[in-house]
């Protein structure tokens, strides 16, 4: 009796005679290609509404960073002795059947005329002054008869003394007693000498540095004993010595998954605010940090004089010591300069959370509004940066 062949066609496989079944037909190109461009799609789409992303907010709200783009670009770095030339007229906010009586200005005196009288919150008035020192930049306040004052914009006098600015009146509390708007112009006497945000930066760059020195310093310290425990080819292959490898790798693991910052909190919280808090931060991170880099030295080192010192019969302690050390010398100093930029780098955020430093007084700046004062921080966290990096990258290439 015969044999035939059968052939079944399926939707996704062919079936031949001996029962086998072939592969599945891949997908065309093109639509797999398709498929990956809409599943991208949907993703970027969800991603883009859970993080909320304005465009619009961001094109049309540049006004308002323009004047912190310009005093961080203008930092507060030297500083003269100044006189001031201040003038203020009176304004009724909301507008009353009383009138403020204009004064006449002395010959040659500032004086301020005030396109009208009174004026409703968010009107806009004129405001033009005389008579104050030629070419001399200042300030236009509004000044309310309760609370404080207002700065609006600022203003400079041209080659006569003169100016003209259109002011927004502010929204406060209206009052029967007039308001004011004040002019303001300042200009420097004597020579410049270094600011006081200058100094104070300094002095906390400096504290900054020394910070991120003794957090490595004492990590180090910690790291090179706990690395030899945590190296494979250290560890004796027996049940307590894997069981230590193990311990010391998970703890490393455990450190490192910690932010420096959060650790700043918790010694902030231990310690009190201050350099020591951001020291101990740094120094439990950099810990788990430098000593999985050292223990992976330790693991990648040459093992032919491990074993010519070993043939010698010298003792475990020996071949660490005669074997081992003088191989990761090099690799330990690189590691470790390395942390030392990193840490420089990393304490100037943890001093945003009481861990002193530079990046204590930047948050304080930064929260009072004092951009200029704060621009000076950051350029000369930029300096300091960008010479530790320079400096760590040549001892590196030294010691490599």
């Amino acid at each position: 009796m015969g044999m035939h062949a059968a052939r079944t066609t399926g939707g996704s496989g062919k079936t031949t005679g001996r029962g086998e079944r072939s592969a599945p037909r891949p997908l065309p190109a093109f639509l797999r290609t398709f498929l990956t461009f809409l599943a991208l799609a949907l993703v970027l789409g969800y991603g883009w509404k859970v993080t909320q992303i304005n465009v619009h907010d961001l094109v049309v709200n540049v006004p308002r960073i323009r004047p912190l783009v310009r005093d961080l670009l203008s930092p507060d770095v030297l500083e003269r002795k100044t006189e001031a030339q201040t003038v203020r007229a009176p304004i009724y906010l909301p507008c009353t059947t009383e009138q403020p009586q204009a004064t006449a200005a002395a010959p040659g005196q500032a004086y301020l005329i005030v396109e009208k009288p009174c004026v409703g919150p968010g009107e806009s008035v004129r405001v033009e002054g005389f008579n104050f020192r030629p070419s001399t930049a200042g300030f236009i306040r509004w000044i309310p008869a309760n609370g404080a004052p207002h700065t609006l914009d600022r203003i400079r006098t041209d080659s006569t003394g003169h100016f003209v600015i259109t002011i927004t009146a502010p929204d406060v509390d209206p009052a029967t007693d007039p308001h004011h708007i004040e002019a303001e112009v300042q200009w420097g006497v004597g020579l410049p000498y270094p600011s006081e945000a200058l100094v104070i930066t300094v002095q906390r760059m400096v504290e900054t540095v020394f910070l991120a020195l003794m957090a490595t310093f004492f990590a180090t310290i910690v790291a090179i004993p706990l690395s030899f425990l945590a190296a494979r080819n250290v560890m004796p292959r027996n049940p307590v010595g894997t069981f230590i490898y193990y311990v010391m790798r998970t703890l490393f693991n455990g450190l490192r998954s910690i932010e420096p910052l959060i650790l700043a909190i918790v010694f902030a919280v231990w310690v009190g605010i201050g350099p020591f808090a951001g020291v101990l931060a740094l120094a439990v991170h950099s810990i788990a940090a430098v000593g999985k880099l050292y223990s992976e030295a330790i693991e990648d080192i040459d093992p032919g004089p491990i074993e010519a010192i070993t043939a010698t019969g010298a003792n475990p302690l020996q071949v660490i010591v005669y074997g081992m050390i003088p191989q990761v010398i090099p690799p330990f100093i690189s590691f470790t300069i390395y942390r030392w930029d990193m840490n420089v780098r990393s304490s100037t955020i943890i001093g945003m959370v009481g861990g002193g430093g530079i990046g204590f007084i930047l948050t304080q700046w930064i929260n009072l509004f004092r951009y200029r004062q704060a621009g000076t921080a950051v350029w000369a966290i930029a300096i300091v940066v960008a010479i530790m990096d320079y400096v760590s990258a040549k001892v590196r290439e030294r010691v490599l």
